[in-house]
């Protein structure tokens, strides 16, 4: 297919099936996921940012946790926004290509973020006199810049290699945002290298991640489980309950996605949907939500930061 025609192509996007008649109101709180999402996440940056205690590993890996969330809303929210709230599907493929590199990307670094605070919580657990020297600033600058040059550049040959298939089929997404292998089964010619690719990909960084992030708490246990104080295991393992629970948010959709894909031949399209939208709307939301409860200095900085807030209207108001 030559450029002109490849370029001309439109390829369609699909909301919750059967759920047409009620789009413009599922948009509503799609709305206001993406605005707690962009809250929330900025917030984050703003109290480490701002605040002197915040300025430690654990939390300079938090800020790159917000950035990647951040980065994770704003690839989707192009498409899902505009196909709910006023119905436009058709998508040029150029585009489409572009949103699936984003969204891929910022997926990946957000499973390296996971997996470089499973080892900065086990440094701190099993080695806290030396944290400070292990993890210093110029080494944490230096494992942001690997994340994103390792997803940026484990990404960038997928669009391109898509960009020279012909797509003479449906046209039809599956989602209301543009994924690889939800592309390339449009394509009619031979996607084998394409499908090979994709796997190697997912492979080499989502499953990799999650294999040494398990083996980190694995290591982490262990060292937890010699201290000689109840009191301070029970510490030790609470400062890693926030980091469970945000690898539970990313991974736990992604692995029933993916048994789905593999053995749930049968399973209808809504839950292949729902999966896909519990894995990239839902932790940048809740992400923020999780590590504000549990951490006391985030905590009472946005608490100082409303109340301030209120004391401010009061006293416009009583002028």
């Amino acid at each position: 297919m030559s450029d002109s025609n490849h370029t001309s192509t439109s390829l369609f996007l699909t909301g919750l099936p059967g759920l047409e008649a009620v789009h413009t109101w599922l948009s509503i709180p799609l709305c206001a996921m993406y605005v707690a999402s962009l809250a929330g996440n900025s917030l984050i940056l703003w109290v480490v940012r701002t605040e002197p205690c915040l300025h430690q590993p654990m939390y300079y890996f938090l800020s790159m946790l917000a950035v990647t969330d951040l980065g994770l809303s704003a690839s989707t929210l192009p498409t899902m926004l505009p196909l709910y709230m006023v119905g436009s599907r058709g998508l040029a493929v150029d585009v489409c290509l572009a949103q699936l590199f984003f969204i891929h990307t910022f997926s990946i670094m957000e499973s390296s973020v996971l997996l470089t605070m499973a080892f900065d919580r086990f440094v701190a657990i099993s080695n806290p006199l030396r944290y400070g020297t292990i993890l210093t600033s110029p080494r944490i600058a230096s494992l942001g810049l690997a994340i994103v040059v390792r997803s940026v550049g484990l990404h960038i040959p997928a669009p391109i290699m898509l960009k020279k298939l012909p797509y003479c089929r449906s046209h039809q997404l599956s989602h209301s945002y543009c994924l690889h292998p939800d592309v390339m089964r449009l394509a009619c010619a031979d996607t084998h290298v394409n499908s090979a690719y994709g796997l190697f990909v997912v492979l080499s960084t989502l499953g990799a991640d999650s294999v040494l992030i398990v083996l980190s708490y694995g290591l982490i246990l262990q060292t937890v489980l010699s201290i000689a104080s109840r009191a301070e295991r029970l510490k030790a393992l609470n400062t890693c309950v926030s980091h469970i629970c945000a690898v539970l948010l990313f991974y736990t959709p992604m692995i029933g996605l993916s048994m789905i894909h593999r053995f749930g031949k049968r399973a209808s399209l809504h839950s292949r949907v729902l999966l896909s939208y519990l894995h990239f709307l839902i932790p940048p939301v809740l992400n923020p939500v999780v590590y504000t409860i549990k951490t006391k200095q985030i905590r009472l900085k946005i608490l100082h930061l409303f109340r301030s807030g209120e004391a401010g209207i009061r006293h416009t108001q009583g002028q």
